[in-house]
Formats: C-alpha cells, sequence, structure tokens
C-alpha cells in the first residue's frame, strides 16, 4: 500500500524507529552543532518507550518512506519533523493541522537558533511566549516556547 503525502497517517509503535529516524536526520541537519547527543538506539527507544507512550503519534509517507511525523499531546506538540528533501511541501502544515484539530492551544518548545523551525511556528499562528537561556533542557541550548490558541 503506498501512502499520499496530502494524508497524513496515526502511526503505531512499530514505526517507532522510522520516526526516530526522522528525527535524527532533521535534527541533526537544522543544527549540526547538537549533531550525534544520541545514537540511533537511543532514539529509537526514546521512541518505542517515552513518545509513543506518551503521545498521538501521526505520519506522512511517500512512496512508503515516512518523511515527516508529529507527536502531541493534549496541549503540546512534543516533536514535529519533516526530512530535509521534503521540507517547504506542506508536509509540516499538514501534520500541524492534525494537531490543531480539537485543540484550544498548543505549545512547543523549540531552540532560538532554529531559524526555519521558528518562521514555520510563527507563519502558522505560533507566538512566542518565553524565552530561557537553556539551562533546563538536556542540550543547554538556548530555547523558546511558542502558543497558538484556537480562534
Amino acid at each position: 500500500m503506498e501512502f499520499s503525502t496530502s494524508q497524513p497517517v496515526q502511526l503505531g509503535r512499530e514505526f517507532a524507529d522510522e520516526a526516530a529516524g526522522v528525527l535524527r536526520v532533521a535534527f541533526d541537519d537544522r543544527l549540526p552543532s547538537l549533531a550525534g547527543l544520541h545514537t540511533p538506539e537511543e532514539d529509537s527507544w526514546f521512541f518505542r518507550n517515552r513518545v509513543f507512550q506518551d503521545c498521538s503519534v501521526w505520519g506522512v509517507f511517500e512512496r512508503d518512506v515516512l518523511v515527516g511525523m508529529i507527536a502531541f499531546r493534549p496541549e503540546w506538540i512534543d516533536q514535529l519533523y519533516v526530512l530535509p528533501a521534503h521540507q517547504g511541501r506542506g508536509i509540516g502544515a499538514s501534520l500541524l493541522n492534525v494537531a490543531r484539530t480539537g485543540a484550544a492551544q498548543l505549545s512547543l518548545w523549540t531552540f532560538q537558533c532554529n531559524r526555519g523551525a521558528r518562521r514555520f511556528y510563527e507563519k502558522h499562528g505560533f507566538i512566542a511566549v518565553e524565552e530561557t537561556d537553556g539551562s533546563r533542557n538536556e542540550e543547554k541550548e538556548p530555547d523558546v516556547l511558542y502558543r497558538w490558541v484556537a480562534e
């Protein structure tokens, strides 16, 4: 069965390795100074035992390859990544719309230096509400809290 990029589908835990792979490729592309922070095995463990346990996880496939994913829970987006070669084609927006469905508000953290992510979220109605020095995150990288409120 070939999936279409226009229709996000809910993912089961059997997609943990693929979802972790999307995170790692996109993360390392946008934040090369933090590349290699975790091994692929650590990423897969995290997705299997944390992300898929705590979140609703959706993905977009192109020719049976997972090219984008979002993990969210009530009021929070925990993960949103699209493979670099597939960015700018509406995949992130379609995944974001899944999380927005029925939500009164959503919040998320991203790094201050991730200009692409910041532009994306601001384009889609998220407002920066707090910036930190990074002392509270694992990467010790200054970050920014964004919030979106439904109209």
